[in-house]
């Protein structure tokens, strides 16, 4: 028996041109320790002004630089630690200087909680005035808008302070769940159909294994994987658990009419806009789905669709060649219609180490992108070595190039537009990726390989993520009700979520059942379900881009440049799209429907 163990290497065994370079953060960790406390040092920069923002305009805007200035700095500290620790979580070390940074996160936050409370504290005649009087203080204009809609939500000064100061304590659920998933799991190996032995990771079973097209490799993976997740349900769930609980209850401290009315404000979205996503796709795009899921097994010709076959590759045979090189040339080649400043960004994000790419013990999973005000972006992947990794790559360059722009053009405070928009532009370059892909070939075996890869994109975003959000939905409703969340109502909610969407077309097993424990998003309040909202978007303006060109790719980089100085639905509006109705959704959810139809019709007759 071969034993393929040998293939995840350890981090300091990465060459150099995978890893990213975080120099332009810190030259060396000596010099983030330095910076660490410097930081906590200056903080008298912005407490000289406690108690004194009412006195006058020029205080105020005084106040709020050198709390930026204060911020920017912790910023680009709080990264590099967060950084170092995302490619190795075994390392000691790292989880030292994470917590470090936490720590002082959360002291920072306490000490200057102060800032916002006195502007809320102030009337709002007072504050216009004082916009008024003083020109720097209109480019603070939507933060002060903001801060307002806050304020019969906000608790006493020392409350306030409080509960800042606990900031780490409150993200303890979520670096549990990550301490536990990356650093103490550990998952048998397991044999495929010849009796090779393959080595097992959340990396691996994710971004391999899951899509293998081997039935033999993905069923057997997916058993290993699932029998160590089971012998962590019960901690994973208290984690989970304590997160809700600590929702829930801030929002009844602050007089929320619930804990979704809460989680929403900062995302500015109506709570229509956000029931429109989950109830519009769940509903339209199961029939869809359900058909897509019975394609697969006749053309794989597989006994059953277990939840362990979703992702198998239906045209497995079909390889495209698949280097991280020649994938950044052709997410290039896609993403030229975006203009030369664009293409700057990404010419120096591929060819100066923004990307992180290899895999690694201890290497967080998924993909992300950070984006520290005053550095550039750095994306972190785990390169599979299949061609839907191009997708991944341009989906993050996607995120920062949205942030470049957003950060040239704005100042920190305006530069993160509401979450329910940030996952657009990155499933914007997905779209440009496929139509690039579909413009260079006439060939049919190849332009199934990009429906596929579209529905891809599609099944990660509608699919995944949407019934995600949708837990999250009974899961805060049931917190409300006083329901205690063990691991057995999660997995019982989440089966039942899988089984309404797939009908019998998919077998929901015991594995299916836990896959609430697979994202980290859980505890990043109602993140998963803007990633449909995002989709969503992209789906409609990309086609306005390809038919119209110039003029609509002008509005979109207008869009990204403008960063979060909009609330999401005039933002969306600048790029021609209204999400206040479930129109768009609906034409989204047609779109994924009508290439379902033709990836049918590319079967018909075989």
């Amino acid at each position: 028996m071969k034993n393929k163990t040998a293939d995840r290497m350890k981090r300091e065994d990465v060459p150099k041109n995978q890893k990213w370079d975080l120099t332009a953060l810190f030259e060396t960790k000596g010099e983030w320790e330095k910076e660490l406390q410097a930081v906590k040092e200056d903080l008298s920069n912005v407490t000289m002004y406690k108690g004194r923002l009412q006195e006058s305009a020029k205080v105020l805007l005084d106040c709020l630089e050198a709390k930026e200035k204060l911020l920017e700095r912790f910023n680009l500290v709080s990264m590099y630690a967060d950084l170092r620790l995302s490619v190795d979580n075994t390392e000691t070390e790292r989880q030292k200087d994470s917590a470090k940074a936490s720590e002082a996160r959360s002291e920072l936050n306490a000490v200057l909680s102060f800032v916002e409370n006195e502007i809320i504290a102030l009337p709002e005649e007072k504050v216009k005035k004082f916009i008024e009087e003083e020109q720097g203080l209109q480019l603070f204009e939507k933060y002060f808008a903001d801060l307002h809609e806050r304020k019969p939500h906000a608790l006493g000064e020392e409350t306030e302070e409080v509960l800042a100061a606990l900031g780490s304590l409150f993200s303890a659920p979520y670096n549990i769940y990550n301490r536990g998933k990356l650093s103490d799991m550990q998952f048998d190996s397991f044999t495929d159909e010849e009796g090779n032995e393959w080595p097992l990771s959340f990396a691996l079973y994710a971004g391999k294994y899951s899509s293998s097209p081997s039935t033999e490799v993905r069923r057997n993976a997916y058993d290993s994987f699932n029998k160590t997740l089971n012998q962590y349900k019960h901690t994973f769930a208290a984690a989970y658990a304590a997160n809700v609980n600590h929702e829930v209850t801030t929002a009844r401290l602050r007089s929320y009419d619930s804990v979704t009315d809460m989680l929403l404000q900062p995302q500015q979205v109506t709570k229509e806009m956000y029931h429109n996503q989950l109830d519009v796709i769940q509903e339209e795009l199961a029939p869809h789905m359900r058909k897509y899921a019975n394609l697969k097994k006749r053309v794989l010709g597989l006994d059953k669709m277990a939840f362990a076959d979703i992702k198998a590759p239906l045209d497995p045979d079909f390889k495209i060649e698949t280097s991280y090189e020649e994938a950044s040339e052709t997410v290039k080649e896609a993403l030229e219609i975006m203009g030369p400043e664009y293409m700057d960004m990404i010419n120096t994000a591929l060819t100066e180490r923004w990307v992180d790419y290899a895999d690694n013990i201890g290497k967080s999973t998924g993909a992300f992108c950070s984006s520290p005000y005053g550095a550039h972006p750095y994306v972190l992947m785990t390169w599979p070595d299949t061609m839907r990794g191009a997708y991944t790559l341009a989906h993050e360059l996607g995120h920062a190039g949205h942030f470049y722009l957003a950060g040239k053009n704005q100042r920190m405070v305006n530069t993160r537009p509401s979450r329910y928009f940030i996952e657009a532009p990155s499933t914007m370059n997905e779209m440009l990726l496929s139509n690039h892909l579909l413009s260079k070939t006439n060939d049919n075996r190849t332009k199934r390989w990009v429906i596929l890869q579209q529905l891809g994109t599609y099944y990660h975003n509608f699919v995944t993520h949407l019934l995600e959000g949708e837990l999250q939905r009974r899961v805060y409703k049931l917190a409300e009700d006083g329901e205690p969340l063990t691991a057995s109502v999660l997995s019982e909610q989440k089966a039942d979520v899988l089984k309404k969407f797939w009908g019998d077309t998919v077998e929901i097993d015991e594995g299916a059942s836990l896959t609430w424990m697979h994202q980290p998003h859980y505890y990043m309040g109602l993140y998963p379900y803007t990633y449909s909202a995002g989709l969503t978007v992209s789906t409609i303006v990309s086609k306005q881009m390809i038919e119209e060109g110039k003029p609509a790719v002008e509005s979109w980089l207008n869009v990204l440049r403008a960063g979060g100085t909009l609330k999401p639905l005039e933002l969306i509006k600048k790029a021609g799209v209204d999400m206040s109705k479930p129109d768009p959704i609906r034409e989204a959810v047609a779109h994924v429907g009508s290439l379902i139809d033709e990836l049918e019709g590319s079967y018909s007759g075989q």
